[in-house]
């Protein structure tokens, strides 16, 4: 996230307009102003997609299975923080929670003073696993490349009777004349020897 912390937009999702004021007054206090209440879930999905808040905080005064449920089915669906706060769990739901993408899953603990720090991890937890997601990625996708390079590679030493080394300089070469990764060279290489089999 680039934005600073205080200029986050913060969607808070609570039935109960009480505790949804503590919510709001403990984040004004900190400095947040750009905070929105909802008191209805339903159409919560379309809010998200037409606020596209940078936050969403979620508190169930009393949690029922069907309801925490349909919190699970919407977080997993939004890839940005978010912080649950419940009055009563059980080990069952903290584990969904934390399947479902909830960054901060806070039981019996809804005071004012600690919406803040909550809100903070809620932000790092989440930017922390979304780097790890991306890097997951990268190297998936660093291996996938590898396997066909030296698909390619045996390729060319089997019709063109080449050494692994100038199979690879092959590769490289066409690579940088044809101004392509290598990967993809590899991946023509593969493509055409798959048609010529």
């Amino acid at each position: 996230m680039s934005k600073t912390v205080n200029d986050l937009t913060i969607l808070v999702i609570d039935e109960n307009a009480i505790r949804g004021s503590i919510i709001e007054e403990g984040l004004n206090e900190a400095g947040h102003s750009n905070v929105k209440v909802i008191h209805e879930m339903h159409g919560v999905a379309r809010l998200i997609e037409t606020m596209d808040p940078d936050v969403i905080i979620i508190d169930i005064e009393n949690p029922n299975r069907d309801m925490m449920e349909h919190m699970f089915q919407l977080t997993r669906s939004v890839s940005r923080p978010i912080a649950m706060f419940v009055d009563r769990s059980d080990s069952a739901s903290i584990e969904a929670a934390v399947d479902a993408g909830v960054s901060a899953y806070v039981v019996d603990g809804m005071k004012k003073e600690r919406i803040k720090p909550i809100l903070d991890m809620a932000v790092s937890r989440f930017n922390a696993f979304s780097r790890l997601q991306r890097e997951l990625a990268e190297a998936r996708n660093a291996l996938e490349e590898r396997k066909v390079i030296e698909r390619a590679k045996g390729i060319l030493m089997k019709m063109r009777g080449l050494s692994e080394e100038d199979a690879f300089a092959l590769l490289r070469q066409t690579a940088m004349n044809e101004k392509k990764k290598l990967a993809d060279i590899a991946q023509s290489v593969v493509t055409a020897a798959g048609l010529l089999l």
